[in-house]
């Protein structure tokens, strides 16, 4: 066997290192937040979109999930990958809007007519926009995640009319277009983190609150408010987000890679969201909760107007975003 001499062994090692450090210097292992529970659609596409992006950039980019809330509130969470504490995050854009303006506007009450035409919102113009301003506070959107339609749940009585809500204390996310909601509606709003909200509806704190089937089955909501009621008054997206300067960092190869698992995790999580949705609202209906739709929502439509007008004279320049939402069929 040829050996080398001295000097060549020496700067084939110093290559060798060169080499490893450039893999080193590009290898990286990001940290998720999720607030869901395993088995959650959301949960189980957040694994996915790790196992995707391990697999797409070859391991240089590795993604540890933690799920359940367990490093912090969404709020907060938010901040953290504001900041680059976190790298990714699964949120709601409910809890986002008074970070970033443009978020704010899928806030409103009944602004989109059905979770299909909210997808065909954020594929076109004014999901852009959405896009732009998360991306000028620190955070880029990769994929959009459903989370179905907001209705109410109490333990009081069911809901069919707006008077039905009047006297109810109501947790909401933390955000003053849903304590405005609530209180156009003559009820008590009570922002919360979501995982206090079991606690406060047995104890009495709240009187209820307003989710999704698969939120208000997951967490055992139902035990304790056995009044759904279907005023889908919210339908909200989720983004799968990126910290901006993490994402900045990255070669284009990888970003490509990142997005494409990102919306694969996507379309994974819309078809496990449609299963769950059927098999959660199943669940509660035979545990004896008291479901009930609402034939005309013109009453809690037209009682939103306030919230409307208010948001529209504090972000005047958002209006024409709230007409190109409301103008997409």
């Amino acid at each position: 066997m040829k050996r080398l001499k001295t000097s060549a062994f020496v700067g084939a090692l110093a290559a060798t290192g060169l080499a490893l450090s450039a893999v080193a210097a590009q290898a990286a292992e990001w940290k998720a937040w999720n607030i869901h529970v395993d088995g959650y659609p959301n949960t189980v596409a957040m694994d996915k979109f790790a196992e995707l992006v391990a697999e797409k950039t070859g391991g240089e980019i590795t993604i540890k999930n933690f799920h359940a809330g367990v490093l912090g509130s969404q709020p907060d969470a938010i901040e953290q990958v504001r900041a680059g504490a976190l790298e990714v995050g699964n949120f709601n854009l409910g809890p986002m809007g008074p970070t970033v303006p443009e978020t704010n506007v899928v806030s409103l009450p009944f602004i989109f007519k059905s979770p299909d035409q909210m997808f065909r919102v954020l594929d076109g113009e004014a999901g852009e926009i959405i896009a732009k301003g998360m991306e000028a506070k620190g955070l880029v959107p990769l994929a959009w995640y459903d989370s179905g339609a907001r209705s109410f749940y109490n333990s009081k009585h069911a809901i069919m009319k707006p008077d039905d809500v009047t006297g109810l204390k109501v947790r909401v996310m933390n955000n003053d277009l849903y304590s405005g909601m609530i209180s156009a509606l003559g009820g008590n709003p009570s922002p919360m983190a979501f995982a206090e909200v079991q606690q406060a509806l047995k104890t009495g704190v709240v009187d209820g609150a307003e989710n999704n089937w698969p939120s208000f089955e997951s967490t055992g909501h139902y035990e304790v408010a056995g009044f759904y009621s279907l005023s889908e008054h919210l339908i909200i997206p989720e983004c799968l987000c990126v910290n901006a300067d993490a994402w900045n960092a990255l070669s284009d190869e990888n970003k490509a890679a990142i997005r494409e698992a990102a919306e694969e995790s996507a379309v994974l999580q819309r078809e496990e969201w449609n299963k769950r949705s059927d098999t959660s609202k199943d669940k509660v209906i035979a545990a004896g909760v008291q479901f009930n739709e609402i034939p005309d929502k013109s009453a809690f439509q037209m009682a939103m107007q306030p919230v409307y007008d208010g948001y529209l004279e504090d972000n005047p320049d958002l209006k024409s975003l709230v007409e190109l939402i409301q103008n997409t069929e």
